[in-house]
Parts: C-alpha cells; sequence; structure tokens
C-alpha cells in the first residue's frame, strides 16, 4: 500500500510540536479570549499526558477540551465518535478553522480511505475521527500502531454503558486501548451520566486512575415544562403557534408510526416539518438530516434514533410526544435545545397510557432480574420528574447528584406552582374499584364503572351490583385519570404484564386501602390563556433577535453568512454562529484587526471571510 522506504522514514520521524500554547490556539484557532470554567484544567491535563473523564452538559464546550490539547501535543488525536453524520459535521466544521482533520468511515471507497490513512501516516492530520467498530478492526490497531499519536478522545461514552439508555457494544472493546498504547493519553466525554453510569465508564474503558472533571449539569436557558396530555397533537399546535412560530424545533415520537403522521400534520399547518427515523432511505434520512442544519426553521420529527452530538446552536425547542425511558434520555434529548445558550423550551405531554405502556414494554423485555430492577428504578426516577410538585431542575439536577440550593425559576412548576388536594379517599375508591372489578381491566372501565355508567359491558358483567359502582360522581373523568396516573407513576397499580392494559394492585397500596396512611395529589392544572402564560412563553422562546435594533444589518449579515455558507456546502452556523453576527452588529469593526477581536473569529476564518463581512458591514453604515 505504501512504498516500503517512505513508510519506514515516516514511522521513524514523528511530526513536530506546534510550539503553541493552549490559550494561543484557543484565540488563534477559535477565536475565543479564554476558557470555559473546567476547559483550561481539562486541557492542562491532557496536554501534560494525563487521562481524563469529562462530563460536562451539552453546549457547554466538550469538543474543545480534546481540540486544543490535539493541536498543542505533536502527532494525530484519534476521536473515536459513533455517528457518521457527528463526525462528518465536525470534520467540517474543523477544516473551516484550518485545521487538518479527517474521519474514518463506511461512507468511504478505497481510494478515499486509502488517502485518509496515507495522511495519517505522513502526520499531515491533526485530528482522525473514527467510528468505534472501524477503530477496533486489527488493521486499525496496526494502523495506529504506525503513526504518531497525540491522544484518544471517546466522545460519547456513555454509550458503553449497558445500563444506559444509548448502549453501543462496539464501545466495550475500547477498553484495549490503554493496553495497546499505554502512552497515549485517553480523554472520555459524556454530558449524561449518574454515579453508576460513571463508575461504569470509568472501568469499562480503564479509566479508574484518570482524573475526573464534572461540570454542574444544569442549562439554565432551557425551560422545562410538562403538561397532562388531554391532546397530544393540538397541545404541539398550539404550543409551536403561540411560542416558536418560525423556530428550529425537535419533536420527539416514540413510534416510527407517529413519527410520520405528526410530521404530516405539523406540514399540513404550514410547518416546514421532515420525519426521521430508521424505516426510512438511509439517503433521504441524510438529507433530511442536512436540510435541519442548514435551513431556518425545520422542524424534525424523529425517534430517539435522531440527534447525538448534533452541533445546530439554534434549537429553539424540543418537544417530547411520548414519555423518554429514563432522565438520561430527557436530558439528553432535550439538551438539544439552546446550545447556543439562548433561552429554550423542554416540553412535554404525558399521561397515563405512556407509563402503562412503558412498564409493559420493561417487564415484557428479555432482560434478567438485575437489568428490569435497574430500569425500573430509571423509569420511577423519570415519572417522579412528571409528578413532582416542587422545582423540576431541582429535581432533574439531583438525579445527577448536582445541587441547586434555591428554585429556579425558570420551569413549570416555578412558574406555575401546582396545586395539591387530599386525594385519600379518592384513591381508596380508585383502588377498591380495581379489587372489586377482578384486577381484569383498564382505566377507561374502571372509571365508567366509578362514574356509574350504564353501558352495555359494566352490564353484561354485572358490575353495576358491586359496592364501588357509581361512588365516584364528584369527580370527572379526566380528574379520574389524573388519579390514576398518579397512582401508576407512584407504584401503588402495576400495568398487567401480559399487555391487556389491566391495572393490578401491588403491596404498596395495602396502607391506603386499611386507612392508615394519607395521599397528596397533584391537581392537574387547568391551562388558560392568560397575559402572562403568553409573555413567559415569548421569554422561553427569545434569542439574540430580540436584542437586535438594526434588523436590516442583522439580515444582510445573514445573507452573507448564507451566500458563503451554500458556496462552500455547509450549514450556516459553520461559517459563524448567530453570537458571533450579533458581535459584529455590535462592535462594527472597520479593519481586521477590529474583526479578529469578535468572538468566535479565529485566525482561519478572518483570513476566508474577513473582508466579505467587513464590505457587508461598509454596506450597512451607508445603508
Amino acid at each position: 500500500m505504501y512504498p516500503d522506504q517512505d513508510f519506514d522514514r515516516l514511522t521513524r520521524e514523528p511530526p513536530s510540536a506546534t510550539n503553541r500554547n493552549a490559550d494561543q490556539v484557543l484565540h488563534e484557532v477559535f477565536g475565543y479570549e479564554s476558557f470555559r470554567p473546567l476547559q483550561g484544567d481539562i486541557v492542562r491535563e491532557v496536554v501534560n499526558g494525563g487521562d481524563a473523564l469529562v462530563l460536562m452538559p451539552t453546549g457547554g464546550g466538550k469538543s474543545l477540551c480534546y481540540q486544543v490539547p490535539a493541536l498543542v501535543r505533536p502527532g494525530t488525536a484519534i476521536v473515536v465518535s459513533p455517528l457518521i453524520a457527528l463526525m462528518q459535521d465536525q470534520v467540517t466544521a474543523l477544516r473551516e478553522l484550518g485545521v487538518n482533520a479527517a474521519f474514518l468511515n463506511s461512507t468511504m471507497d478505497y481510494e478515499q480511505a486509502r488517502a485518509t490513512e496515507y495522511a495519517l501516516m505522513t502526520g499531515e492530520l491533526d485530528l482522525l475521527y473514527c467510528a468505534p467498530e472501524r477503530l477496533i478492526q486489527p488493521r486499525t490497531i496496526e494502523l495506529l500502531h504506525n503513526a504518531s499519536l497525540s491522544l484518544f478522545a471517546i466522545d460519547e461514552a456513555h454509550c458503553v454503558s449497558q445500563w444506559g439508555h444509548d448502549f453501543r457494544s462496539d464501545y466495550l472493546q475500547l477498553s484495549m486501548l490503554a493496553a495497546e498504547f499505554p502512552g497515549i493519553p485517553r480523554i472520555a466525554l459524556t454530558a449524561t451520566a449518574d454515579d453508576r453510569t460513571r463508575k461504569e465508564i470509568a472501568e469499562r474503558l480503564s479509566l479508574t486512575q484518570a482524573k475526573h472533571f464534572i461540570s454542574g449539569f444544569d442549562r439554565p436557558n432551557i425551560q422545562y415544562r410538562i403538561t397532562p396530555k388531554t391532546n397530544a397533537n393540538k397541545q404541539l399546535l398550539d404550543f409551536i403557534k403561540a411560542e416558536h412560530q418560525d423556530d428550529c424545533g425537535i419533536v420527539y415520537c416514540l413510534s416510527r408510526n407517529k413519527v410520520d403522521a405528526t410530521a404530516k400534520l405539523l406540514a399540513s399547518k404550514g410547518y416546514t416539518a421532515l420525519p426521521y427515523h430508521a424505516g426510512l432511505d438511509a439517503q433521504l434520512r441524510a438529507r433530511h438530516q442536512d436540510r435541519f442544519l442548514r435551513e431556518d426553521g425545520i422542524i424534525i420529527v424523529a425517534t430517539i434514533a435522531f440527534g447525538m452530538g448534533i452541533d445546530k446552536p439554534d434549537v429553539r425547542f424540543v418537544a417530547h410526544l411520548d414519555l423518554p425511558k429514563s432522565l438520561e434520555a430527557y436530558y439528553q434529548e432535550t439538551g438539544r435545545a439552546g446550545r447556543d445558550g439562548k433561552p429554550s423550551t423542554a416540553w412535554m405531554v404525558y399521561g397515563l397510557q405512556d407509563v402503562i405502556k412503558l412498564r409493559q414494554m420493561l417487564e415484557a423485555s428479555q432482560g434478567n432480574d438485575q437489568f428490569k430492577r435497574v430500569e425500573r428504578q430509571k423509569l420511577d426516577a423519570m415519572l417522579g420528574l412528571c409528578e413532582v410538585t416542587q422545582c423540576r431542575r431541582q429535581v432533574l439536577l439531583r438525579y445527577f447528584d448536582d445541587a441547586m440550593e434555591h428554585p429556579c425559576g425558570n420551569c413549570d412548576t416555578c412558574l406555575n406552582p401546582p396545586e395539591t388536594w387530599d386525594g385519600t379517599v379518592a384513591v381508596q375508591k380508585a383502588l377498591s374499584c380495581v379489587y372489586r372489578t377482578g384486577q381484569r381491566f383498564g382505566v377507561n372501565y374502571l372509571i365508567d364503572v366509578l362514574r356509574g355508567s350504564e353501558n352495555e359491558r359494566i352490564l353484561q358483567s354485572g358490575h353495576q351490583a358491586i359496592s364501588t359502582y357509581g361512588i365516584g360522581t364528584d369527580l370527572s373523568a379526566n380528574d379520574w385519570k389524573s388519579v390514576y396516573r398518579q397512582l401508576v407513576a407512584n407504584g401503588y397499580l402495576r400495568a398487567d404484564p401480559e399487555g391487556y392494559g389491566a391495572l393490578q394492585l401491588t403491596e404498596l397500596c395495602r396502607p391506603l386501602l386499611k386507612g392508615s396512611q394519607t395521599i397528596e395529589l397533584r391537581k392537574d392544572p387547568v391551562v388558560k390563556k392568560t397575559a402572562s402564560s403568553k409573555s413567559s412563553g415569548k421569554r422561553a422562546g427569545s434569542d439574540v433577535r430580540d436584542q437586535i435594533t438594526d434588523h436590516n444589518g442583522w439580515e444582510a449579515l445573514r445573507a452573507c453568512r448564507k451566500a458563503l455558507a451554500d458556496k462552500q456546502g455547509v450549514p450556516p452556523y459553520v461559517i459563524f454562529h448567530d453570537t458571533t453576527l450579533f458581535d459584529m452588529l455590535e462592535r462594527r469593526p472597520d479593519s481586521l484587526e477590529q474583526l479578529a477581536e469578535v468572538s468566535g473569529v479565529g485566525a482561519a476564518k478572518l483570513e476566508k471571510y474577513g473582508e466579505v463581512f467587513l464590505q457587508t458591514l461598509r454596506e450597512i453604515a451607508q445603508a
């Protein structure tokens, strides 16, 4: 494959260091004046040859933690990335910064792969992104042994956890990096890991001696809202119309059919909504993702297969029409909103059928008892977030061992504190009805019995004669659904594991039925269109555009960026983020030296695009 003498020479002569320190690289290449909290400590640890395990929220700047050391240390950094689309986007963005980056994955033909491997051997690459299944192949390992390497970065490290929501078996074999390349520092990074998952990552990747860097999990710009599901489609449409009419967003659904139906519904209402799930043709999925990254106002409707590592900064909302299986999944998915730090919304509708469906799926799974026990705990924590009456952010952060002293003031339970009521008597009626009907019926039938319905099914069963028939007329059908939802969510009732939807009593309900325990229930809020709710929604959906006074100038800069992006074949944010354009508009630089001081303008982009943007700024000043 390679000429023998060239191959030998190259393996004996590793490339030299850049002679730049981390602060210089940060400023000259990436255009930033200083590191964010923890970034500098992590970078110094890896630059000095240490291993690191990094937990940092989405949008917190994880990539810089290995990209900067990769440009300071001699050799090529190998970045393990789980998704082809993700590595391609990151390589494109790095090349725009003047960084020599490439990837190796299954989309490449023989000649492309050969050229990339040759660039690695000749020391031409600063970073090489590689899928885990490619990395663990013997041929790739041999190739790396004959190259000069600066570090290994294992991105989305939670994929190694068999308890996690994104488990990938190929990640399990990455522990061999410690044995095969003992002198090369390794850094594992993730945005989502509770204490159990952190320990598992460290053990499975042989990073038990690595220094741990745990940033706060809080994303203060995201407003968390969870509301009872009544008519999910109408609720979604009302939410988008009222708060995010022209914004980019992601809508998550549990099934492919629901993804297709929801995308079709949104499209029929005038939104540019595109489906994304594993059942679609790979080229169509790629086309939809590309449009999402490059165009404004696109809504992607997707299963959880979409979004890992998506670097689009201006996603203004993430909506869930179905309940995620765990708080890790919820945090990961909602974290795709507001990566630019601007106000964004994490909105979800949640109902009794979600609880029943997920509990049935869990019990019917092929996992062993230990697996099911862990999954039950994760689902219980997710349900706890839904039914909580205090600050949602405090509950979410506590799950990840991150404390928040005071309520956040930017979640629905802070903005509109829920009422509670003494549900003891109602709960006793609800549980007794389950027992008296033989624990063989679903919630709608139980509510009909409680409310004294005279439908044919009840009359045929003879349940009009039992003691709980008609004793629940004091509550509406929706009130009873709320009671049953909370009883299932809190473990007093369980769904029939055989999958027929029947509710069954658990041991937890015994004290309630005996009257030795009372229970407070959450009162579902009545949705009203008030001035206060509209204003809070507007606050959640605002961004840098709300701060702009020169709208013509703003649109001119955006048009300039879009033209360059189209010419380069990249998403607009790869040229410059909105925050960089806003800084330009505020500072109005009139020279390359002044433009270099704008946040996000590094040396490569200054050389490529500086004169074009300066000319646009001059035209704005003359308009």
